[in-house]
């Protein structure tokens, strides 16, 4: 169930193909500018500086690649740097906007058409030239900036935390985001999971970093190259960390978090393994790389159900893709310990109300939850795997999303010795007062390996249409945990750009839990992977031809929404090929071309 999917299309999937991605950390601390440098003038002022004059990359002898984290920052004074990116429709393109805030006043500039291309960052912000030793250029390419990346302040009196979300959409059907440096921090220029890692011989380079000339332009960023030197260590998984000899063993610390088998959510964390990670269908985690002290970064929202890991807020950022040679499945290592922040911190999770509800339900005339759900997804041909044998299934990825204006709330309460918790759903004044509730089903345990959570009925269906738009085939999988893995929408009224339960081990409770709050709040939504034998489709005898694959919200109206209109998505495909053998064509969905 939560198997991620890469963003490149594909048409088979084999258990085999799905691997865990490597951590790989290298940090750099943040220079602090003068108190004095802030102003009262409303455009910010955008500067690169880099953290240190040298940083240690590592090369991985089974896996050769060095990720080029430089420990360059992007510092925003005078006032945050804000851009506010959005699309009105799968019709149009992507288009940004920079906001200024002076008090109360804000002003908009619009950015040239076509500069911003997705909701991934800036593509093309930073120019990076390498030399090595003999002055020889080995490198030259530029890289994508998401200014939500892991960032710090550069000066005592700039704000405590910073308002803006923590890392860029790679949700293809995202509709909106905001993006931001605030004022007195600075972000990592690091492109992170959107960069391809470089191959370099162990040894010693130069690396000259500096904003291409259009951004300086539209930005006023000056003409500042920053110079950094770079050893390159060839390092092999097969070795232990160097450790103390008083300290624990070095197979035990090279062990880093522990995986998670099967096809579930991470397990609980621990003080011995940290967050646990998706190890998808049960493939051997790759140990950690042992990782220097940084200065950390929030929780992500969109670890959770897939099919990505993880867009970049890390300070380092210590999780990457790794391409295999047949398919290209990935999962994030997950987790936060002692030394290490790889920006995947697990939000704390949202607690129930004490008891369940009492007198008369009602639903009150208060603002509501607007459920809406994407095109799906990551889609693919997959086999039974070695469950259902000589099977074809259509696997495929989907997303629910709260338009708001209110979340989404739900509480379960179990009777004692009863299997299933009655569920409720809760209704807030503009004051955040709960003022009504209302009945709203069950929840049910899922006691598979890999599952193990409490799962809220009749959140979402799935259905194969033939060409006509008829029901051909349904999945079984209606039954839900809820997270808020993807931003969606943080342009949206109340979309809430740090929220909590966003990932299933702060929402799901255990096999004992008495209660528990499933959350969806405003502007996210929540992607799971349907690749499993009884949730995806099963196409072994379908006639080749046109399908639309339905991702249906609230299939029941059981839950109180604002719109009951708004919540099937459809997705165009064409099956094609012979039993064992077939295949899946997923055409572009408007402007948004990905399967």
């Amino acid at each position: 169930m939560m198997t991620r999917s890469p963003q490149g299309r594909t048409n088979r999937l084999t258990r085999p193909s799905i691997a865990v991605a490597a951590a790989v950390a290298v940090t750099a601390g943040v220079v602090a500018a003068a108190p004095d440098a802030k102003t009262a003038e409303p455009t910010p002022k955008l500067s690169l500086i880099a953290a240190s004059t040298s940083v240690t990359l590592d090369s991985w002898k089974e896996d050769p690649g060095v990720y080029l984290d430089l420990g360059t920052y992007l510092t925003s004074e005078n006032g945050a740097f804000e851009l506010k990116v959005t699309r009105k429709s799968y019709k149009a393109p992507v288009v940004a906007t920079q906001v200024f805030r002076n008090g109360k006043k804000t002003t908009t500039k619009a950015l040239p058409a076509g500069l911003v291309k997705d909701f991934s960052g800036l593509p093309d912000f930073a120019q990076i030239k390498l030399t090595d030793a003999a002055g020889k250029t080995v490198l030259s390419q530029t890289e994508a900036f998401c200014p939500n990346n892991a960032s710090g302040r550069v000066r005592p009196d700039a704000p405590a935390k910073s308002k803006y979300p923590q890392s860029c959409p790679v949700n293809p059907f995202t509709l909106g985001s905001v993006w931001g440096v605030e004022n007195g921090w600075a972000s990592n220029t690091y492109a992170g999971y959107y960069s391809k890692p470089v191959q370099l011989a162990a040894g010693t380079y130069t690396a000259k970093i500096n904003v291409t000339k259009k951004y300086r332009d539209l930005f006023g960023i000056a003409n500042q190259t920053r110079t950094v030197k770079v050893t390159v260590r060839e390092r092999s998984w097969e070795e232990p960390p160097p450790v103390p000899a008083d300290s624990r063993s070095a197979a035990s610390a090279h062990e880093g978090h522990g995986g998670h088998e099967g096809h579930g959510k991470a397990a609980a964390p621990s003080a011995a393994s940290g967050h646990g990670a998706h190890a998808a269908h049960g493939a051997p985690a790759r140990a950690e790389a042992p990782a220097t002290r940084t200065t950390g970064a929030a929780p992500t929202f969109n670890v959770g159900h897939g099919p990505y890991p993880p867009a970049p807020p890390a300070l380092p950022w210590a999780l990457k893709k790794e391409s295999l040679q047949r398919q290209s499945f990935s999962a994030a290592k997950v987790g936060d310990r002692a030394g290490q922040t790889d920006g995947s911190r697990q939000a704390s999770g949202v607690k129930p109300n004490a008891k369940r509800p009492t007198g008369k339900a009602t639903v009150p005339d208060v603002p509501k939850p607007d459920l809406r759900s994407l095109p799906a997804y990551g889609i693919t041909v997959s086999d039974g795997y070695e469950e259902v044998p000589g099977k074809d299934y259509l696997a495929f990825s989907a997303n629910v999303w709260n338009a708001g204006p209110a979340k989404l709330v739900v509480d379960g309460f179990r009777s004692p010795g009863k299997e299933l918790m009655d569920a409720y759903q809760y209704f807030y004044d503009a004051d955040g007062k709960q003022v009504g509730y209302t009945p709203t089903g069950t929840m049910e345990w899922d006691p598979r390996p890999g599952h193990e959570h409490w799962h809220f009925t009749d959140f979402a269906s799935y259905r194969l249409l033939k060409a006509d738009q008829k029901e051909s085939v349904r999945s079984g999988k209606e039954a839900f945990c809820l997270a808020n893995t993807d931003a969606v929408d943080y342009t949206v009224k109340n979309a809430n750009w740090h929220p909590d339960n966003t990932d299933l081990s702060t929402a799901c409770g255990q096999e004992n839990s008495i209660s528990v709050r499933e959350v969806l709040d405003v502007g996210s939504g929540d992607t799971y992977t349907q690749d499993l034998p009884g949730q995806s489709f099963d196409i072994t005898n379908l006639p080749n031809g046109t399908y639309y694959i339905q991702v249906l919200a609230n299939p029941e109206n059981r839950l109180k929404e604002t719109n009951h209109n708004n919540n099937s998505a459809l997705r165009k495909v064409v099956l094609g090929g012979k039993k064992g053998a077939r295949t899946v064509k997923v055409p572009a969905h408007h402007l948004v071309d990905a399967n």
